[in-house]
């Protein structure tokens, strides 16, 4: 969790609905990737932990037994379930809790995910929390954009959005430091999970980069539906300045590409993979 900010429930208030839309998508074959990686065969169970609209529960569904997401956002679990029936996924539950909230009763898992989440917790607590939950061997996975991809010559059949200009705009509206729900991100969120995790005693850390670089086509609607998704742009954080603020935002779209029209490449997605040891108990919790 960031250095002097505190969670409040507000963190993506109203942006479930428009991350379908607005997010791009791992990498096609991250969620095959990942069940050859762990030999996943349709056994055991995996908890997704700030789970979202279900993006990573509903893909690796087919792989386990179970598959549980948890979230603190009702929206975003409104909005996986809805995922869920849309795509006939009958092995997933949603429960309404923060990462701060485990185990919650929710037994033991083969594999705990967390996509781009991990840096919204009480690190340190949460990861002895959930090795404690992981089966021994079990895997804690990390998720996320690479974000470091290597530049392609080949241009684009159509402007990028102009990321720069958004953000630009977002700062005007909200202010010079990144907003998140209630509070600030003045240093922004933290990384080095790899320390966190050593800390925890996982160990044998692997490392992903599934690859991806296909070209996106994306509308306006679609780029406002991602500026709606963030949590540093969230509906709410705009107050009565919402409809305002849309409107200054399709025209910095327009500015351009006038015909709305977008492309860009899809990011390679990283997954980062540490094991709970083998030989180690599950502890009770009379052993605390």
């Amino acid at each position: 969790m960031a250095d002097g900010w505190q969670w409040d429930s507000t963190l993506f208030q109203g942006s479930a609905a428009y991350y379908e839309r607005g997010r791009l998508p791992y990498a096609p074959r991250f969620a095959e990737t990942l069940a050859t990686t762990l030999s996943l065969d349709g056994r055991g169970r995996l908890l997704d932990v700030g789970c979202g609209p279900g993006t990573v529960s509903l893909a690796m569904a087919r792989y386990c037994t179970e598959v549980v997401g948890v979230d603190p956002d009702e929206g975003m679990l409104a909005e996986a379930e809805r995922q869920a029936t849309r795509r006939g996924v009958v092995n997933a539950r949603w429960v309404a809790a923060r990462a701060e909230d485990l185990p919650a009763g929710l037994g033991a898992f083969r594999v705990v995910v967390f996509a781009q989440s991990f840096h919204w917790t009480d690190r340190d607590r949460v990861a002895v929390t959930v090795r404690d939950m992981l089966e021994p061997g079990g895997a804690f996975v990390h998720v996320s954009d690479h974000k470091s991809p290597p530049a392609d010559p080949t241009p684009l059949p159509l402007p990028s959005p102009p990321y720069a200009g958004i953000s630009q705009l977002v700062r005007r509206y909200l202010g010079p430091v990144r907003r998140a729900g209630q509070g600030i991100l003045v240093d922004g969120t933290p990384d080095r999970e790899d320390a966190v995790l050593a800390g925890a005693g996982f160990e044998n850390v692997q490392r992903h980069v599934v690859p991806a670089g296909q070209v996106v086509r994306r509308g306006a609607d679609d780029i406002v539906a991602w500026v709606f998704s963030r949590s540093d742009s969230a509906p709410h954080l705009f107050g009565d300045g919402r409809d305002d603020f849309e409107r200054d935002l399709r025209t910095v779209l327009r500015q351009t590409s006038p015909d709305g029209r977008f492309a860009e490449r899809l990011p390679a997605t990283e997954i980062m993979i540490w094991r709970r040891p083998d030989g180690e108990r599950r502890r009770h919790r009379r052993d605390r």
